[in-house]
């Protein structure tokens, strides 16, 4: 399968939304009741604030993933300080899984970090997320869990980190 991976445009935006609710949802990280449910959806919203990336298929112009690529220190940058960039929401279709996509999606986020010239790269995932984890120790990103925080009480968050 050939992807692109490019910023989001006004036809993508309900298939990531969709792809988002689905794969945090779907996959048990995020309650279906859970207020966050809305941020996911609202593809939209991410396109306009911070950056939207979506990986499409080059042969029918499916979306089949995206993630949300903001600088630190900006309103969509949880754990990232200034001069470090940050992913957020990286979800995959469930058909389009073990194919690289996700992978994909980081390492343009990645390479959208050292366009910008920002030092690194610093983001959050939640401890069962383990096929993400793959991904990111892959790509060359390491834990840095004195980075590691909880935005309420019971959602402990990871910290993976890669500076340059």
């Amino acid at each position: 399968m050939d992807i692109v991976i490019r910023p989001a445009r006004e036809e993508d935006l309900d298939d990531a939304g969709r792809i988002t609710v689905e794969a945090f949802v779907g996959d048990g990280h995020t309650a279906p009741d859970s207020s966050y449910v809305a941020l996911l959806r609202d593809a939209g919203r991410r396109s306009r604030e911070a950056e939207l990336l979506v990986a499409v298929d080059v042969a029918d112009g499916r979306v089949l993933g995206c993630v949300t690529f903001a600088v630190g220190g900006t309103e969509w940058a949880d754990i990232a300080a200034p001069g470090e960039g940050e992913i957020r929401m990286l979800a995959t279709a469930a058909a389009a899984r073990g194919r690289g996509v996700g992978e994909a999606l980081v390492r343009a986020a990645l390479a959208r970090t050292r366009e910008l010239g920002l030092a690194g790269m610093a983001f959050s995932t939640q401890p069962r997320m383990t096929a993400a984890h793959r991904i990111y120790e892959r790509v060359g990103f390491r834990r840095a869990p004195e980075r590691d925080w909880a935005p309420f009480p019971g959602m402990d968050l990871m910290v993976y980190a890669m500076a340059f």
